[in-house]
């Protein structure tokens, strides 16, 4: 990076970087991050490039905004930056709702070692519709941290908790390459416990002729078979059959169908999917993953990771919540089917803080397995704004109090306002402690839609920028309260007895 030492430029190591004759860098100044590009004069990179141009001996220097369409070159010009199919490798998700923290993201990853696959463009479509970010933005914003931080051992991009076939075109022209299909709304609740009359309803309402079936020849290939996986031995008889099929027959058929719309639109990229049934009331049940696993694989659906409801709660920002000894039994089970099946990866959403539960999972599924996060790095942004400025974190917390009982509508949650600490009185070490509180901590999770989204929404824009201005003035203080955190998430999953069991 001679070529650069030249110039008064105060450029971040890490991100410095050739490619070609091209050297490429950022700088921090007065306007924030800016690309900074030193190029043959005349070449054709520099006609894509957004910025000021001057010339330096022959070659011409160009500094520019982090925008979209210097974002577009950067992943043309540097091919480490361009996400890919990660597989069956021990991966973490690492979604980011504010744009920000990906440098910390990476911090933390590249601390773990080359073990575990990391995805930093990650972000649901019910987040991006009350942040008011597109898929393209995710992208852009996770390819910025990466090349800050100088991240060249591969990258994911995941479209979480997609619904409908327009999420898939959206993340599909941002460039994705993981797409998680969440079918919730086509799981049937309660049909464990309802009576005889309505599962035979159930059934016979399920979209047969798009499961390419019918419950007789469904009974044929279930009826009187004993699946052996490692043990665990899964049985039907056409009860607990009829009762899986009129569960979880409607999400099949809708995976089914989002999956076909994703191969044809991606016209031959590669991609992977990953099946989502956690956001559920009922847990799935090891002989409704074996029926699940079995009909998504007989409509020709493949992917690379799965995610049941399972026992106990995962709940928004908080520590698992259940019994530890039912969860491994429920964990073992899973796991061995998932290896058995596939083999494919386990997906643990809601995922963030998990603590207790980790090196269960980590144990059990050999490496084959995916851990999701998002509002931890939301939450830990606020840990941050706490220390650099507490007038402002005040704020965030008393409208967060004020939209909980609206923002809590679409989440599993438990916390209650009136064990939550009032404001008035927070100060100081008080203060910054409502992130290790379980109350406090999850009332701030789920309303930060209220914080980032429009005014029209009944967000608060006046607290976002400030948000936004207080990141971006300490970056250093929000990716290593990044890192720190993180790495407690990482530890469990990248140690040399629980990697990947099918690398």
């Amino acid at each position: 990076m001679h070529a650069f030492s030249d110039l008064q430029l105060s450029l971040l190591p890490r991100s410095l970087a050739t490619s070609g004759s091209a050297e490429w860098g950022l700088a921090r100044d007065e306007r924030g991050t800016r690309l900074v590009v030193l190029a043959p004069r005349g070449s054709t990179l520099l006609a894509d490039l957004e910025g000021e141009r001057s010339e330096h001996a022959g070659r011409t220097l160009v500094v520019g905004p982090a925008s979209a369409a210097n974002a577009r070159v950067l992943r043309r010009e540097l091919a480490w930056l361009v996400p890919r199919p990660i597989g069956l490798r021990t991966s973490i998700g690492l979604g980011d709702r504010l744009g920000l923290a990906t440098p910390g993201q990476v911090r933390a990853v590249r601390a773990a070692g080359p073990d575990l696959a990391p995805i930093f463009a990650q972000q649901s479509i019910r987040e991006m519709a009350r942040t008011g970010r597109t898929p393209q933005q995710i992208m852009d914003a996770a390819t910025w941290g990466v090349f800050e931080e100088g991240w060249q051992a591969g990258v994911g991009a995941d479209g979480d908790h997609l619904k409908e076939p327009a999420d898939i075109d959206r993340c599909l022209a941002a460039g994705f390459t993981l797409f998680t299909f969440d079918p919730g709304a086509f799981v049937a609740a309660g049909v464990g416990t309802a009576s005889r009359a309505d599962v035979e309803a159930r059934l016979a309402a399920l979209p047969w002729r798009a499961l390419d079936d019918t419950f007789d020849a469904l009974k044929m290939r279930y009826l009187g078979r004993r699946i052996d996986l490692e043990g665990l031995a899964v049985t039907f008889d056409e009860e607990s059959l009829a009762r899986a099929a009129a569960k979880y027959g409607g999400a099949v058929a809708h995976v089914s169908s989002m999956y076909r719309h994703l191969a044809r639109g991606a016209a031959g990229r590669p991609f992977e999917v990953e099946v989502s049934v956690d956001e559920t009331d009922d847990p799935t049940s090891h002989a409704e993953h074996v029926y699940v696993a079995r009909e998504l694989r007989r409509l020709g659906v493949s992917w690379v990771s799965l995610a049941p409801r399972f026992v106990g709660r995962f709940e928004k920002g908080v520590d698992y919540i259940g019994d530890p000894r039912a969860f491994e039994a429920d964990v073992a089970g899973h796991a061995a089917i998932a290896r058995a099946l596939g083999p494919y990866k386990l997906s643990l959403h809601s995922g963030s803080d998990k603590f207790s539960v980790y090196e269960i999972v980590a144990a059990e599924a050999r490496g084959l397995v995916h851990v999701k996060t998002a509002g931890t790095s939301y939450l830990e942004a606020l840990r941050a704004v706490a220390t650099v400025d507490p007038d402002l974190f005040c704020e965030i917390y008393v409208l967060a109090r004020e939209r909980y009982e609206v923002d809590r509508a679409s989440y599993h949650v438990s916390a209650r306002l009136d064990r939550a600490p009032e404001p008035g009185a927070l100060r100081g070490a008080r203060l910054r402690a409502l992130l290790d509180e379980f109350d406090a901590r999850q009332i701030l999770h789920v309303t930060f839609g209220s914080v980032l989204g429009a005014e029209a929404d009944g967000g608060r824009p006046d607290l976002a920028r400030r948000l936004f201005g207080a990141l971006r003035a300490h970056p250093e203080a929000y990716a290593a309260t990044l890192e720190s955190h993180l790495a407690r998430h990482i530890a469990p999953f990248h140690h040399s007895d629980v990697r990947t069991a099918a690398s």
